[in-house]
C-alpha cells in the first residue's frame, strides 16, 4: 500500500468510540409494518403513486422523483399499504409517508436475491446511470444527494479519478468498515461499476489507518486479481473530517476545488462506500435501495451494533435489539456526533440517509457554559477550509450577510471542528449555519434577477 496521507489545513482528533467495529453485520427482522418517507434525498421529495388498499411487493416503485434533483422510492417489504400520511421524522418536521402493513416476502420479479458475486459489468455507460437513477440511489455517507446526477459529468468535463470515501471518519459510526470487511468483492465490483459509468481510468479508495484490517483485504484482493487494475487503496492518517469531498480529494490527489466550485472540476468524482455497494446491487442484481447498514451505539449502549435493515423500520426496534434505551440517555443523535443532527423525536423510521443511531449520556451532552471569545485562534487552525470561523459566526449574528459572503460562508462545510475546539464552548456552528442558509438565500434571489 501507499504510505498514509492527509489534507494540510486544521482537522481535529475526536475521540474515536469505534465500540461497534468488530461487530458483524447483523439481518435484521422484517417489522410487522414500515413507515417509508417519500423525501429521502437531497432535493424535492418523491410523489406517490400507490394507495390506500394497494399490495406491493418488495422492490416496487411506489414513489417517483420529482424534478431534477429527486430519487425515486421504492417498497422494502410486500403487504398491503394502509394509508399515505405524514409523519413527524427525525428533522422534527411533518413529512409525507407511504404506511405498509407486512405480509410475507414476495420479491418483485427480475431481482437477483442470491449471494452469488456477478462481476462482468453489461450495461453501458448510460444504462448504468439509467439504473441507478431508476432504482434511486443517493449519497448514503448523510447527504443523500442523488447519485445519478453524480455520476453524470458534464460534456466539457472528463472524470479523471473515481474516489471512494471509505474515511468513515465520524465518531462511533462503524457502518462502512464492517461492509468492507464483509462484503469486499461486491464492493469492488461496485467501484468498476463507477468506474465505467464515468469513464474514469483509476478508483483510489481513500481509508483511515484505524481500518487497516479492512485495507489490507481490499489491497490483498486488488493485487491478486487483475479484474481490479486501475484500483488503488490509499491509507489516510486518522483525522476528522477527513472524509469531507474536498478534504479527500486534496489527500488522495493533491489537488484543490476551487472556491465554490465542485470535485468533477479537478477531474474528480467522490461516492461513498455504502452508496457504492448500494450502485453494485443496482446494477449488477437490478436491486433497488431498500435497505442499508446502520450502526446503532453509545457508551452506555449494551450491545452497540451494525444493522442490515429494511428502510422504513422503526428506529425504537434498532434501540431495543441494541440492548434497550440507557436510562441516562439525554439525547438521540440520527447520524455521528459531529455531523449528525439531533432528534426531536424518539421514533422516526430508518432512511436511505441513516447511517447510525447515536445515544449520548447525560455527561456527553451536558450543556456547556458559553463564555467571550478569547481571540484564541483555535477555531481558524482548526477549520479545514482555511475560514475564520469566529468572524463568521459574528457577521452572521448581526445579520451582516453581504460580508459573510465575501468571507466565504458558503465554503464551510458544517463539519463543527472549530465548534469542537472553542475554549469559550460558542456554538460557532450553529451561528454559522444560520449565516450560510441567509447568505444562499441572497446569492440565490440576486441570481434570479
Amino acid at each position: 500500500m501507499n504510505p498514509k496521507k492527509t489534507f494540510p489545513k486544521g482537522g481535529v482528533h475526536p475521540e474515536e468510540n469505534k465500540l461497534s467495529s468488530d461487530k458483524p453485520i447483523i439481518t435484521f427482522p422484517i417489522p410487522k409494518q414500515v413507515i417509508i418517507p417519500l423525501g429521502q434525498c437531497l432535493g424535492a421529495p418523491a410523489e406517490a403513486i400507490v394507495k390506500k388498499g394497494d399490495e406491493v411487493k418488495v422492490g416496487q416503485l411506489i414513489g417517483t422523483a420529482r424534478g431534477f434533483i429527486s430519487a425515486n422510492v421504492h417498497s422494502s417489504v410486500s403487504g398491503k399499504v394502509t394509508k399515505v400520511d405524514e409523519i413527524m421524522d427525525h428533522t422534527g418536521y411533518r413529512k409525507p409517508a407511504i404506511f405498509i402493513d407486512v405480509e410475507g416476502d414476495e420479491w418483485l420479479e427480475g431481482i437477483d436475491t442470491s449471494d452469488k458475486l456477478v462481476g462482468e459489468i453489461t450495461l453501458s455507460r448510460e444504462e448504468i446511470i439509467n439504473r441507478v437513477k431508476d432504482h434511486g440511489i443517493v449519497g448514503m455517507g448523510g447527504a443523500t444527494f442523488p447519485t445519478n446526477v453524480k455520476l453524470s459529468i458534464p460534456k466539457d468535463k472528463k472524470a479523471e479519478f473515481v474516489i471512494i470515501n471509505a474515511a468513515e471518519c465520524e465518531p462511533y459510526l462503524t457502518c462502512d468498515n464492517r461492509l468492507l470487511l464483509e462484503k469486499p468483492n461486491e464492493f469492488l465490483v461496485g467501484v468498476k461499476v463507477v468506474m465505467k459509468a464515468v469513464d474514469a481510468p483509476k478508483a483510489i479508495i481513500g481509508i483511515e489507518v484505524n481500518k487497516l484490517e479492512a485495507a489490507k483485504l481490499l489491497d490483498d484482493i486488488i493485487k491478486g486479481d487483475e479484474y481490479f487494475s486501475g484500483i488503488e487503496v490509499q491509507p489516510l492518517q486518522t483525522k476528522y473530517p477527513q472524509g469531507g469531498e474536498k478534504q479527500l480529494i486534496k489527500a488522495c490527489t493533491g489537488r484543490e476545488v476551487p472556491s465554490g466550485k465542485l470535485p468533477i472540476e479537478t477531474g474528480c468524482v467522490v461516492v461513498n462506500v455504502a452508496s457504492t455497494y448500494a450502485i453494485y446491487e443496482a446494477v449488477q442484481k437490478n436491486k433497488p435501495l431498500i435497505s442499508r447498514v446502520v450502526t446503532v451505539t453509545g457508551k452506555s449502549v449494551k450491545n452497540p451494533s451494525n444493522f442490515l435493515v429494511r428502510i422504513g423500520t422503526s428506529s425504537t426496534a434498532l434501540i431495543e435489539a441494541a440492548g434497550g434505551l440507557p436510562e441516562n440517555t439525554t439525547n438521540i443523535i440520527n447520524g455521528g456526533p459531529m455531523m449528525g443532527k439531533s432528534v426531536s423525536v424518539n421514533e422516526f423510521p430508518v432512511i436511505k440517509g441513516t447511517s447510525g443511531i447515536l445515544m449520548m449520556t447525560d455527561k456527553e451532552a451536558q450543556p456547556r457554559k458559553v463564555g467571550n471569545c478569547l481571540r484564541c485562534g483555535k477555531c481558524i487552525n482548526a477549520c479545514p477550509m482555511g475560514l475564520e470561523p469566529f468572524l463568521l459566526c459574528r457577521l452572521s449574528k448581526n445579520n451582516m450577510f453581504e460580508d459573510t459572503e465575501l468571507n466565504r460562508i458558503m465554503d464551510c462545510i458544517e463539519c463543527g471542528s472549530c465548534e469542537f475546539t472553542c475554549p469559550a464552548n460558542i456554538p460557532l456552528l450553529d451561528y454559522i449555519r444560520y449565516g450560510k442558509n441567509k447568505t444562499g438565500q441572497l446569492i440565490r434571489s440576486r441570481n434570479q434577477k
